[in-house]
């Protein structure tokens, strides 16, 4: 995908997520995301600040001490003190805008809308197809930087197909299934396991129930 196509599916993906939040009750805002410690509100609000400025990202980088992970976690949880209803015309008002937040190019913000989308979807139980042209350019950008440092080392050893589209990465025993369950797995969620086959899936599964049984 080029880059005005990539924003296109940004831009669509954002418009799609409104109306998803204008549809949730509040129970659902509540509910643990696919994010460790995060609600679904607060996945919502960490949507909203996709195109901060240098400044608040500075000052925010300062409160969290240089921590990145704290960085993110912690300016979720204050936007996420805003009333559910500022999200939905916040992400709509981002489309069609080609604004990021510094350092970053054009597929982060790919990568957290159909990564955060079913981090918001898989757990309310809503369907939320991920379009397997994007998902396999996110899936490229992310699988450079999962090695060495990235605790998806776990994903060594393994060579991952998409059924779906003409995606591979890796060496090893195959694990095959869609783009978007593979991409949920290089970003680190374990909840699109069920939808992934091949002599590898199995042995992929216990690593897996392995490492969050340790914590």
């Amino acid at each position: 995908m080029d880059r005005d196509q990539v924003w296109q599916v940004i831009d669509r993906e954002r418009l799609s997520l409104a109306d998803l939040f204008d549809d949730l009750s509040p129970q659902e805002w509540e509910t643990p995301s696919l994010c460790a410690g995060w609600r679904v509100r607060d996945v919502a609000a960490h949507l909203t600040l996709s195109q901060m400025g240098l400044i608040p990202v500075v000052a925010a980088a300062v409160r969290a001490r240089g921590n990145f992970n704290r960085m993110v976690h912690d300016t979720a949880v204050r936007q996420a003190r805003l009333p559910t209803t500022e999200y939905a015309p916040r992400l709509r008002a981002m489309a069609g805008s080609r604004k990021k937040a510094p350092g970053v190019s054009h597929l982060e913000p790919l990568i957290d809308v159909l990564v955060h989308g079913q981090d918001i979807a898989i757990p309310l139980g809503r369907t939320r197809p991920v379009p397997a042209g994007a998902a396999m350019a996110a899936a490229d950008r992310v699988w450079p930087d999962l090695f060495p440092w990235r605790a998806e080392r776990k994903l060594r050893g393994f060579r991952f197909a998409a059924t779906d589209c003409p995606w591979s990465a890796g060496d090893g025993k195959l694990v095959e299934g869609p783009i978007g369950a593979i991409l949920l797995l290089l970003t680190g969620r374990g909840a699109t396991l069920p939808q992934l086959s091949g002599p590898g899936a199995a042995d992929l599964g216990g690593l897996w129930a392995t490492d969050h049984a340790r914590r």
